[in-house]
């Protein structure tokens, strides 16, 4: 069975002894928002291997002069940063399930000014009538699937 590193299984004395730090000084980095950890009922905090590992983190950086300010700011920043890749791939995922053959992509303006993608022969709806049709650049891609970059319109 896998261990899941987001489950909040550590009490606030066990945390701070995995992180070489003090409890209070994980009281101070919940208050202040740095590392904040689950609350089990009754308010006790729960620290999970994540947190433990946030902490680690933490004070490394700190120890490196960086303060706490500028710690929760990179904290901040690298959340912000997984959240981001973690969109790319859905979207690319997305895009390779839709692909046409020659890899030719259709957009519209949608209602609220989206660009919304359309299937080969769909229309947009409503008022604009605005189409786009995107080719990528020839390049090797095309060659490896045996299309013909001349053929075809432009």
């Amino acid at each position: 069975m896998a261990i899941d590193v987001n489950q909040p299984i550590f009490v606030i004395s066990v945390a701070a002894e995995l992180a070489d730090m003090h409890p209070q000084t994980l009281r101070q980095y919940d208050r202040l928002g740095i590392v904040s950890p689950s609350r089990a009922p009754g308010k006790s905090r729960r620290y999970s291997q994540n947190d433990v590992n946030k902490l680690r983190e933490v004070q490394r950086l700190s120890q490196s002069g960086v303060s706490l300010e500028g710690i929760k700011r990179i904290l901040d920043l690298e959340n912000q940063v997984a959240a981001l890749q973690y969109r790319v791939a859905e979207l690319t995922e997305e895009l390779s399930r839709r692909r046409t053959p020659v890899d030719t992509r259709i957009f519209a303006a949608g209602a609220a000014g989206d660009v919304v993608s359309l299937a080969r022969g769909q229309r947009p709806r409503g008022r604009s009538q605005a189409v786009v049709v995107w080719r990528p650049r020839l390049g090797e891609e095309l060659y490896e699937r045996g299309a013909n970059p001349g053929s075809g319109p432009n």
